[in-house]
């Protein structure tokens, strides 16, 4: 059922009491599961070295490991969020942490490209069922005032799998073999599985799901998400806001620096280190403002994009390379890309009813991974095409071209946000919300007068 708080529809809106400890502590179990969720995915980034000598591959193998995994979790981001409706949080991330387990156990005893190739399908494929279903528990235990916050939050702590991956797992693989690391992983996702079917459940009430429905009544629920002007600006948010630092951080940052810029790999490290610690200082703060000005989250969105194409621009305009101080200010905006994409699923939440919240949350995710995928490959393509043979020396003005092909995916998504914020506002006007100009509710909110939004 869907509930309103000052006209706006979405799961957990009508809640005002403070939150139980119980709830605190089953968001711990399922933060736990997207926290070892991420720790799978970025195992095989930590280890790709290693993969090279143990699979005979080259550089462009191990990429490939990399591509179809984001390819299978942004393929199946649609399905699980329709199956997420159906069973549940608690089944999809039972679920997601087993088929995990699999594929790192396959991985251990993989001795092939293929074999590895599928172990890492299989990891991406339970990673595709966990985050969003995470966001669905919150949003069923939560007040929605607190829900942007705590999305913020799960967000950005899930990222301490990075930091298992980096670390620990680096020192077991070096210590020990291939083997055993990643029979070691399998065997805590499988751990994670065992406390999940033990402490996590779905809503307060016990599990949330819908009904059983054929192929056409899917099929009408899917249409009913996508009409939903909210879904749609949630999806553009997230493409928008979320590919240039995925981009950065996940694969060309580090060459970007090292190679086009000329800096040291320990000062590249450095800067990769501060993109993660300035999204984990922002992601809170934009939780507290989307909960406080959930009609006003559009004018993040606009300020994080702005912010971020202008100082790609300075950057690749820049005369010769960078100076190091533009280069920080740079990682620093990068380092809100991340919680910035976040206000997307606040959008699905507030404008769906909780039947819709899976699939709307599972179309909202695919915008970004789809946009960084792409912009991984269209990068790698142009770097390709401006360097003679199949030499990795590339120059900065090949850098410079092939990290303007970011261009194409803001102009998509802000046109996407722009056009599906007209609809959004033009269906609350119709429901008697009618937005003043930001400057007049600023004003208006300082003064203490809640009549204008």
């Amino acid at each position: 059922m869907s509930r309103k708080i000052g006209g706006v529809p979405g799961v957990g809106l009508g809640m005002t009491a403070p939150p139980p400890a119980r709830a605190y502590a089953v968001w711990v179990v399922a933060l736990l599961s997207y926290v070892v969720a991420v720790f799978h995915r970025s195992s095989l980034g930590v280890a790709a070295v290693d993969a090279q000598e143990r699979f005979s591959a080259g550089a462009s193998a191990v990429s490939l490991f990399l591509v179809l995994q984001l390819a299978v979790y942004a393929g199946l981001q649609v399905p699980v969020g329709v199956a997420l409706d159906r069973f549940g949080s608690r089944r999809l991330i039972l679920a997601g942490a087993v088929t995990m387990a699999t594929g790192q156990l396959l991985l251990a005893l993989a001795g092939d490209v293929p074999t590895a190739v599928a172990a890492r399908v299989l990891v991406g494929a339970g990673d595709a069922m966990t985050f969003i279903s995470v966001l669905r528990v919150v949003s069923f235990w939560f007040p929605g005032s607190v829900v942007p916050l705590l999305t913020q939050l799960t967000g950005i702590l899930g990222q301490l799998g990075s930091v298992l991956a980096a670390y620990p797992l680096v020192a077991l693989l070096h210590s020990t073999s291939w083997e055993a690391t990643f029979l070691g992983a399998a065997a805590t996702g499988l751990l994670v599985a065992v406390l999940v079917l033990v402490a996590l459940r779905d809503a307060p009430g016990g599990a949330v799901r819908g009904p059983a429905a054929g192929l056409a009544e899917l099929r009408r629920t899917l249409a009913d998400t996508w009409r939903e002007p909210g879904t749609r600006i949630g999806l553009y948010t997230h493409l928008v806001t979320q590919f240039s630092g995925t981009v950065f951080a996940l694969l060309w940052g580090y060459p970007f620096l090292v190679v086009g810029q000329g800096l040291s790999p320990s000062t590249a490290a450095g800067l990769l280190t501060l993109l993660v610690l300035v999204g984990m200082a922002v992601g809170p703060l934009l939780g507290r403002l989307c909960g406080r000005w959930p009609l006003r989250r559009s004018v993040l969105v606009f300020t994080i994009l702005g912010a971020t194409a202008t100082v790609w621009t300075v950057v690749l305009a820049w005369p010769g390379r960078a100076p190091l101080p533009l280069l920080v200010v740079l990682v620093m905006v990068l380092g809100t890309n991340g919680p910035g994409s976040m206000i997307g699923f606040d959008y699905a939440r507030t404008e769906n009813p909780a039947e819709r919240l899976g699939s709307a949350s599972g179309a909202v995710n695919v915008g970004g991974f789809v946009a960084s995928l792409l912009t991984i490959l269209a990068i790698g393509a142009v770097l390709d095409l401006l360097t003679p043979g199949a030499s990795t020396d590339y120059d900065l003005g090949a850098f410079r071209a092939a990290f303007a092909v970011q261009y194409l995916f803001w102009a998509i998504g802000l046109a996407g946000v722009l056009r599906h914020r007209r609809e959004l506002r033009a269906r609350l006007a119709r429901d008697g919300v009618v937005l003043a100009p930001l400057h007049t509710a600023v004003r208006a909110r300082l003064r203490g007068d809640s009549a204008y939004r």
